[in-house]
């Protein structure tokens, strides 16, 4: 899952070479926590969230199919 996230994000980036996924995981849930350099946060969140929002479909539904736990993308700081 991490390789989806990388491959769908480094190029919209300015600043690949930032990309950093830390991963949660508990018993029901896997979290995905994706940072990028500050200057990028706008090309991954996208006018009104459009391109997180994209981003985050494809991963649920790749983790659908493959995952027994709830999986979640969260971009941060």
């Amino acid at each position: 899952m991490e390789e989806l996230i990388l491959t769908i994000v480094k190029p919209l980036v300015d600043h690949p070479e930032d990309v950093k996924i830390l991963v949660n995981e508990d018993e029901s849930r896997i979290t995905y926590k994706l940072s990028v350099h500050k200057e990028d946060m706008g090309k991954v969140i996208g006018k009104q969230g459009r391109v997180a929002k994209s981003i985050r479909t494809v991963v649920y539904a790749a983790a659908g199919s493959t995952q027994q736990k709830k999986v979640f993308l969260e971009i941060i700081d």
